[in-house]
């Protein structure tokens, strides 16, 4: 168990480092910040909405988009499920990371649509 524990929290930590040096990239790459505050990066969907970006859009915009692409995702009724269309215009693309089976997981999302860009990470309770 504690060999476990310990696999988790290295794998944690590298993958922390990996998401944090992707924001990086994409504030290189012209992505703007959005504040979310604690009531929004609660009630956009997932169990925690952790950050945004966007790109050529508004963050009204990208929040509206992180939203519907949450509910698609969860229309299944269960917190795991996937969102296999567009949100509007946009196509998303998801890698999820540092899950613990059966308790919780988080995500890196990518919705485009054209030059417009909504970039969000969250972590969802299962």
């Amino acid at each position: 168990m504690r060999r476990t524990l310990l696999g988790i929290a290295i794998g944690s930590a590298l993958l922390a480092a990996l998401v944090l040096s992707g924001t990086a990239g994409a504030q290189r790459g012209g992505a703007t910040p959005c504040h979310l505050t604690p009531h929004e990066q609660r009630s956009l969907g997932a169990s925690y909405v952790t950050s945004l970006k966007v790109k050529n859009t508004t963050c009204a915009k990208g929040k509206a988009v992180t939203l519907a692409f949450n509910r698609c995702r969860t229309a299944g009724g269960e917190p795991q499920g996937k969102c296999d269309r567009k949100v509007g215009r946009y196509s998303c693309t998801e890698h999820r990371y540092d899950a613990v089976p059966h308790v919780q997981y988080s995500s890196k999302v990518a919705c485009v649509s054209g030059s417009k860009r909504v970039l969000s990470t969250y972590t969802q309770n299962t």
